[in-house]
């Protein structure tokens, strides 16, 4: 059992009480909400007469159905303007702060959080959106939930849930030029798998992760529910600080000197105990990428199509699934699959380094015939900083769309959708079958960096040769 691991610390601090099925009730700090999983929970607070208990800890905004390019009230989609509409009445109800298309501060919840300084070192956080788990990058604890919790805290303020054991993975060493953060995670998906962490919580480690920013460390804990942790942390450091500092919401003042002092007291104690540990060696990381249908089927670029006997038993199943949904060979190599669509965006990689890194690759190049690729900034203010250093003029002049934010095509709950059986090069987190709007859409996950070299080449590309 883990002992004076960051986890343990922050689980101590926010537990209520121990119920009698043996799950811990835990207050929860800090409440997101949007506009999908929220509107069934307020319904079932109006049923029972119940009031949402501490509506200054609920954050509210709109991402996953909201247009990228026409934006105009009421939305084509009348089930989105349906689902608009009650998130307006259900915040404006329950005096709950609600960052709206044009407050300049609206976007995806997991990208406004952070950048607004809302999102602390040891906190408890609650989304009813599985990528929750990338606010754990400040050193929080952070959950997806489901609707019905979403009415518990809403109700409560807490949650009931089960302690989770805490695995230790360090990755140590230097990246080397064209790999990142998003191949450092899927290589660790694809060596540990999509059910490895499972009743874990993941604690990253290493010099591999201390020497990342913060917007790195986000795109790291966003995707550890992707290989079954329920949430991911990284121990704050003077990295997390100097990004916290200065942030609208932050502690100011002498308080700012008080949350340092606690901040640091909570990080894992040099002789924590941990249920599991496991050690990467950076230098093994190669750009990385999915060729099949969970985040678990990555490969690096320059290799090929894993054949069926190379493959576990138990994962034999879903591999043959994989290469008759995706049209790939067992042995093919990934490298030069041609693609249709090129989307950069996402809880994942849709902030500004991710932008900056992006157009680094873009300038001087044309988007290649056939291609369709496009920009989605994570937040408003996201936006706004792009467009301040130029990033959208190097886009829109390399055949770039450049969009309104919103989670877009990661999970095409709005107009931006794949066709047929188009191939997208997306910087998201789940290439599931049909993830991204159409029924036989493929999806191939990798970095920004990767799909802006997919989108000039018109195919799989090593990003490497682009340097």
């Amino acid at each position: 059992m883990s002992k004076g691991t960051l986890f343990d610390k922050v689980w101590d601090a926010h537990t209520v009480s121990t119920l009698p099925s043996g799950q811990t009730q835990l207050f929860i700090g800090l409440h997101l909400i949007h506009e999908v999983t929220s509107p069934q929970a307020f319904a079932m607070l109006r049923e029972r007469g119940l009031k949402v208990s501490f509506s200054e800890r609920t954050i509210a905004t709109v991402d996953h159905i909201v247009p990228t390019e026409d934006q105009s009230r009421p939305y084509a989609d009348s089930l989105a303007e349906e689902m608009m509409q009650a998130l307006e009445k259900n915040c404006q109800e329950n005096d709950i702060t609600f960052y709206n298309v044009g407050s300049g501060s609206q976007g995806i919840v997991h990208v406004i959080a952070p950048e607004q300084g809302f999102t602390q070192p040891g906190m408890t956080i609650a989304c009813g959106d599985s990528h929750t788990s990338t606010h754990g990058a400040f050193g929080a604890i952070a959950f997806g939930i489901g609707t019905s919790q979403v009415r518990d805290v809403l109700a409560s303020q807490t949650l009931s849930l089960s302690k989770l054991k805490v695995r230790k993975i360090e990755v140590n060493g230097a990246l080397k030029p064209g790999v990142y953060a998003k191949d450092v995670i899927l290589h660790i998906i694809r060596k540990l798998g999509v059910k490895g962490g499972v009743g874990y919580a993941y604690e990253f480690a290493g010099t591999t992760f201390q020497q990342m920013n913060m917007e790195e460390r986000m795109t790291v804990c966003n995707m550890a529910i992707e290989g079954g942790a329920r949430c991911g942390y990284v121990n704050p450091d003077r990295v997390t600080y100097d990004y916290l500092q200065g942030r609208d919401f932050a502690p100011k003042g002498d308080d700012w000197d008080k949350a340092i002092a606690w901040w640091n007291n909570i990080r894992s104690d040099v002789d924590a105990v941990y249920d599991d540990a496991i050690v990467f060696d950076a230098a093994d990381i190669a750009p990385t990428i999915t060729w099949g249908i969970t985040p678990g089927q990555g490969i690096a670029v320059d290799e090929f199509v894993p054949m069926q006997d190379g493959i576990a038993d138990d994962e034999r199943a879903i591999a043959e699934e994989a290469y008759l949904y995706m049209d790939l060979a067992p042995g093919q190599p990934i490298r030069g699959t041609k693609v249709d669509v090129c989307f950069v965006g996402s809880c994942t990689n849709g902030r500004i380094s991710d932008l900056r890194e992006a157009a680094k690759f873009a300038k001087g190049r044309h988007v290649a015939n056939g291609v369709k690729a496009f920009i989605v900034p994570g937040s408003e203010r996201v936006k706004k900083q792009a467009e301040a250093e130029g990033l959208h003029e190097v886009f829109l002049t390399a055949g770039f769309e450049w969009r309104e934010a919103g989670c877009s095509m990661c999970l095409a709950m709005n107009p931006d959708k794949l066709q047929g059986r188009q191939l997208s090069a997306s910087s998201s987190n789940r290439n599931f079958k049909g993830r991204q709007g159409s029924s036989s859409g493929r999806t191939l996950l990798m970095s920004p960096a990767m799909v802006v070299a997919a989108a000039v080449t018109g195919q799989v590309t090593d990003v490497r040769e682009l340097i």
